[in-house]
């Protein structure tokens, strides 16, 4: 422009220096040249409009005039077909041809002017300001700012949260608040206690059985192992310390602990199984079981002290030591003896055998012992036989 300007101006100073006076009608203007007559009559030449060059010599025609005369996405400028994208975005910028109008814009994950700077996106701005409600979190998700309640809120996030719970009553029968929000009333209990049922919104807890701690804070094992074990309950069984005698042993049976082996017994004052039951001694129980010898009966007695004790005895006919053996006697009446012997104690014996008194003879008949004093005495043969005295007899003399 500045130089069609100057070529302008020289052509009018041409035409005042040369023929001043003619104006245009000499045709002092170039080729495709306007001229034009000023106040005065003074001539101007200039290029039309599409042209450039020397008014005064030559004007040539544009490149172009406007955008259809371009090809493709070409746009007119100046009268030169041109890119319209070259230098119009600014940096970071996509640049899209548009009926041969050049149109800005930032790319996915970029914002800003796109005809002076686009800049990477920082998803948060999102949520710059927040399009969420009071007591809410906004976050961008998949480009999209999403709202959320603030832990222990709840209601719409968009117009605004709220506690879920202040007070237990604002919760349900077996729920209570903690933290307002409503919570089941066993999550009071402890790590291993029982939840037994809820009342005005509160747990009843307990510590299953054999199990020790406080059923609100935590309930373990009483044991682990053996050694976990008090003495008196030295066994550990499934986390429980027990004593092994615990039903082990009969009814009234006395239980001692060898180690953790468990050994019954009944009571001195007592007897039975005592797997199975212990009762009071009786005398009969001196007896049972019988501690006597083969062919010997017990039947209670005492000792020598009073104390009651068994007694063995040989049963009828029979003979020998009662606490071992008793064999049957050689005879039981006098009738298994020959005539000159008896049966006593079972055996068959000379009857005589001190029956008679001293200086007596015994004769055995009929298995009893027949005592006589022998001759030339006299006496009781059972009790003592004597000489007899000769008396003399009295003679009478004839006279």
């Amino acid at each position: 422009m500045a130089t069609t300007l100057l070529y302008v101006a020289f052509a009018v100073l041409a035409c005042t220096w040369s023929v001043e006076g003619q104006g245009c009608s000499r045709n002092p203007c170039g080729t495709n040249a306007i001229c034009q007559e000023t106040v005065g009559g003074r001539p101007v030449c200039s290029c039309p409009s599409g042209h450039s060059g020397n008014p005064t010599t030559y004007c040539r025609r544009a490149e172009c005039l406007d955008h259809s005369e371009c090809r493709g996405d070409m746009a007119c400028r100046s009268g030169s077909c041109v890119n319209p994208c070259a230098g119009t975005c600014g940096t970071n910028a996509n640049c899209e041809v548009r009926n041969h109008v050049a149109v800005c814009s930032c790319p996915g994950g970029y914002k800003g002017d796109p005809f002076s700077y686009c800049r990477r996106a920082d998803p948060e701005e999102l949520c710059h300001p927040s399009p969420c409600g009071q007591n809410t979190k906004c976050s961008a998700q998949n480009g999209v700012p999403t709202c959320s309640c603030l832990p222990g809120y709840t209601g719409s996030p968009l117009s605004g949260c709220r506690h879920e719970c202040e007070s237990d009553g604002e919760c349900g029968s077996q729920e209570f608040c903690k933290d307002f929000r409503c919570q089941s009333s066993c999550s009071q209990c402890g790590d291993g206690a029982t939840c037994v049922r809820t009342t005005n919104h509160r747990a009843v807890c307990e510590c299953p059985k054999g199990y020790i701690g406080s059923a609100y804070t935590e309930c373990r094992p009483e044991c682990y192992g053996d050694v976990d074990c008090p003495s008196n309950r030295p066994a550990c069984f499934y986390g429980v310390c027990k004593n092994t005698c615990d039903g082990a042993c009969g009814v009234g049976a006395d239980c001692n602990l060898r180690g953790l082996t468990p050994v019954c017994s009944c009571p001195r004052d007592m007897t039975g199984d005592p797997f199975i039951s212990c009762r009071p001694f009786t005398k009969a129980d001196l007896c049972e079981p019988n501690p006597c010898g083969t062919n010997a009966q017990c039947v209670p007695g005492h000792d020598n002290t009073g104390r009651e004790r068994p007694v063995c005895t040989c049963f009828a006919g029979y003979t020998g030591n009662p606490l071992s053996y008793c064999a049957r006697g050689e005879c039981q009446t006098d009738s298994e003896c020959s005539d000159n012997r008896s049966c006593l104690n079972y055996q068959c014996v000379n009857p005589c055998v001190g029956q008679c008194g001293a200086g007596a003879t015994c004769e055995a008949r009929r298995h009893l012992a027949v005592c006589k004093c022998p001759h030339g005495t006299d006496g009781d043969a059972l009790v003592s036989c004597r000489q007899s005295r000769k008396y003399p007899v009295a003679r009478y003399h004839r006279k």
